[in-house]
């Protein structure tokens, strides 16, 4: 009997953050003091009795263009439910989210994968409420306890529920790094992991290839990194095949990742959406939103990555690869753009110091393209000037590296430093009859056959002209002069 191969099915639970000033459903801001616990809660955020929710209009509204780019459709009506469980963290003893109802459904999302388009799709975004965060000071003998910062407490969350339409965990990986992209592309969260502001749980079975139905499906949590999503579904695939192909049976749970072990472990048996004892929470009214709403946040969503992705390809003749480095975030394709700006710059060349030289040294000095001394218009100027042939390449990254650290234009340090590529053909003949008649070997080499023997003569052009000849004339103009 030949071997059965299993494929692998996964959906992912994504939390963002939206971008408030406020919570969910106070008026505590959404920044507490840096690392100071329990500086921003108030007698609602924390559950006191007799509190009301006031529901926070601009997350609606942020979470509602989330949705747009997703491709999902408004709902007409959506209403919040409380989620009753039990955690320390979790003051009221519920937490305030959407259940039957949501904000939206009935999106997708399209990633490479491979060089291929495929759609994801979502099932559903709605609205909630964070919890707090519980942090364990175990195995000291001064302290050995659970200590409770509610600062998150109502921290207003979008949660993004794919279909189960991955198949692997580069395809897993791809569909994050993309909705990431997207929602800090329209402006509904900055994603930053580190902060909370970001966290993923992963839906897992395995079954036959060419089976319908689905396998059992175990839950992974503490995912702190798109890495260690991608390494999770690695592992917990291997097992799960493993587990199946020896006759066992997948117990439907929740799994913790150990990023040091490289494994997952059991943490506790999966909930289902009856144990949390859904229902309408009375203190809110339903959201029903108007047409014009709805289109109105449509309208003021930006060009959408894959839109701009497209454009690039087709008004600036970039290549794929180009094309997908300079959209991955708006900042840099609006950088690109405004370096195209003036008329003066070429695309491609403008794409390659963008990706090689700007991008290296933003990396390395750890900065922020916002924050970066070289601006769109000098660059532009930099790269106009590489190519009108003003100065070389060459020149070009000496020219970048004095405007990383003054801060001056292109058009000011080549022309104070006096590194103008020199392109006059009277000039550049007198050179190379001055270097073939220095050395009459090398020209008597290359009139034998000998092409390579030209780089001799190349480079007494380059020394008589202190390095300033313009490197793609001297060859021409110096077949010129040996064959005269």
């Amino acid at each position: 009997m030949s071997e059965t191969k299993f494929e692998t099915v996964i959906g992912l639970e994504i939390h963002v953050q939206l971008n408030t000033k406020t919570k969910m459903f106070c008026s505590c801001p959404t920044e507490p003091e840096e690392g100071k616990p329990n500086t921003s809660i108030c007698p609602v955020c924390t559950g006191q009795p007799g509190v009301l929710p006031v529901l926070n209009a601009k997350a609606v509204e942020i979470a509602a263009k989330a949705a747009l780019a997703l491709g999902c459709r408004v709902n007409k009506r959506s209403v919040m439910a409380r989620k009753n469980y039990f955690y320390p963290d979790l003051p009221k003893g519920y937490q305030i989210s959407q259940y039957e109802q949501p904000l939206a459904e009935h999106g997708r999302v399209a990633i490479d994968d491979g060089g291929e388009t495929r759609d994801i799709g979502i099932t559903r975004l709605h609205i909630e409420e964070d919890a707090g965060k519980s942090l364990h000071a175990i195995g000291s003998q001064e302290l050995n306890c659970t200590l409770l910062d509610f600062n998150r407490c109502g921290m207003p969350l979008a949660e993004i529920v794919s279909e189960p339409d991955m198949r692997s965990p580069d395809q897993a990986y791809k569909f994050l790094t993309t909705l990431k992209t997207l929602m800090q592309w329209v402006g509904a969260s900055s994603c930053d992991m580190e902060k909370g502001e970001l966290r993923v749980d992963v839906n897992l079975s395995v079954r036959p290839v060419g089976q319908k139905e689905l396998g059992t499906k175990v839950e992974l949590k503490n995912l702190n990194s798109f890495k260690a999503v991608k390494d999770a579904l690695v592992y917990e695939s291997a097992r799960q095949i493993k587990e199946v192909s020896s006759g066992g049976k997948i117990i439907q749970e929740t799994r913790l990742w150990d990023d040091n072990a490289g494994a997952t472990a059991p943490m506790r048996s999966k909930e289902q959406a009856h144990d949390y004892r859904y229902f309408p929470d009375p203190d809110l009214v339903p959201l029903a939103p108007s047409e014009k709403w709805i289109e109105d946040i449509k309208k003021s969503l930006p060009e959408l990555p894959q839109a701009r992705r497209q454009r690039f390809l087709s008004a600036y003749g970039l290549g794929d690869y180009d094309a997908e480095v300079l959209t991955s975030s708006m900042p840099l394709a609006d950088y690109f753009e405004s370096a195209l700006s003036g008329g003066k710059a070429s695309p491609k060349t403008a794409a390659n110091w963008i990706q090689t030289e700007l991008l290296g040294r933003l990396n390395t000095a750890k900065l922020e393209l916002a924050d970066s001394p070289v601006t769109a218009k000098d660059l532009s100027g930099l790269v106009a000037a590489i190519d009108s042939g003003k100065i070389s390449g060459k020149m070009g990254k000496d020219v970048f590296e004095q405007m990383w650290s003054t801060g001056k234009s292109a058009e000011e340090l080549i022309e104070k430093s006096g590194l103008s590529q020199v392109s006059d053909q009277a000039q550049l003949k007198a050179w190379a009859q001055q270097a073939v008649a220095a050395n009459p070997k090398a020209a008597q080499d290359y009139k034998g056959g000998n092409e390579k023997a030209i780089g001799a003569l190349v480079g007494g052009v380059m020394k008589l002209s202190k390095g300033k000849a313009n490197p793609g004339l001297i060859n021409e103009i110096l077949k010129e002069v040996l064959k005269a």
